[in-house]
């Protein structure tokens, strides 16, 4: 038997259950993954409450994870038994010891990367990388608004934009936070949204910005766009303080020909090709030195509730890993 947690309704982090499981069998195109670290992501909280849906109950949840392959199963080519691996894209199922999952969603690991920053970062890591080489190709120079700066994805963010030549607004919530962001590249930082489009005008000097990359979602949205220059593109990629209302698109109009965009690396990976080619970027900026991991929590994976908790609480900066 296996160990994983289970959640067979929705609700809060009380509904995840640790329990045993039947240890899983490689299916045809299948790798059995015996898990090392599993990633924490805000995703995760989405399928726990049922704002994504899952396949099917009960559920393992969880999006990210690295270990050892343990059995393949027909026709897998890509990986063998023993070879060290993360995967970071659906399907759900990465918060249990040992999982199958299709082959062709790993990635095999450098030997300079150990385990736990592997989990720490191939979700948020790969996330970063679409965002800023394909969603928005950020150039030298250029000045651009992060929100959650702090989080795993902003503290990635920040120092692979200032590896690129160009500027970071980074916005968070405490002081605390905005050291945090300020030490990861953030060039400036605001902490909070109520003033964040005149703040934005006083650093530019008017000039506003290309690109808002907002992970935050409802309480955030229309500050956002308020933020962005004349044809600015405004990446809404997260719903950490609930999804965005529907609203008339003529504002987009009227606030500057304005590009909204909503992404998922789960589309920007959907090819082998490109979740390799995504995964290699990172690697590189990672063992460069020019982007750094932070694994600044760890917790037992049977805790994933007091996890999630720490998650929902904003308590959590840089990223987090649960121990199997």
């Amino acid at each position: 038997m296996s160990k994983a947690i289970r959640i067979h309704s929705h609700g809060g982090p009380e509904v995840m259950r640790w329990e045993d499981v039947p240890t899983p069998e490689p299916g045809p195109g299948e790798a059995v993954v015996h898990h090392t670290a599993v990633g924490l992501n805000y995703i995760d909280v989405y399928f726990r409450t049922g704002l994504y849906k899952a396949p099917a109950m009960p559920a393992t949840i969880g999006m990210e994870g690295a270990g050892v392959v343990r059995a393949v199963g027909p026709d897998v080519k890509n990986v063998a038994v023993g070879d060290r691996v993360a995967y970071a894209t659906g399907p759900i199922g990465a918060y249990a010891t040992d999982r199958a999952i299709p082959a062709d969603r790993l990635v095999k690991l450098p030997a300079g990367i150990d385990d736990q920053t592997a989990a720490a970062m191939m979700l948020q890591g790969m996330t970063v990388q679409y965002l800023v080489r394909r969603t928005h190709r950020v150039q030298p120079g250029e000045t651009v608004v992060v929100h959650a700066a702090a989080g795993g994805v902003g503290l990635i963010m920040c120092q692979w934009i200032k590896h690129l030549g160009a500027h970071v607004i980074g916005v968070v919530s405490t002081e605390e936070k905005a050291r945090l962001a300020h030490e990861n590249g953030a060039e400036h930082t605001v902490i909070g949204h109520a003033t964040l489009a005149a703040d934005v005008k006083r650093i530019t000097g008017g000039a506003m910005v290309p690109v808002v990359y907002d992970s935050v979602g409802k309480d955030t949205f229309m500050p956002s766009l308020d933020c962005l220059a004349p044809l600015g593109l405004m990446v809404s990629f997260g719903n950490a303080s609930g999804p965005v209302a529907p609203f008339d698109l003529g504002i987009l109009s009227a606030k500057g020909s304005l590009f909204l965009t909503r992404p998922s690396l789960a589309t920007y990976t959907a090819k082998a090709d490109d979740l390799r080619a995504a995964a290699q970027d990172l690697f590189e900026v990672v063992q460069s030195g020019a982007v750094k991991i932070r694994v600044n929590q760890t917790f037992p994976l049977k805790d994933a509730a007091a996890a999630h908790q720490a998650l929902e609480a904003r308590q959590t900066t840089g990223s987090t890993v649960l121990v199997p």
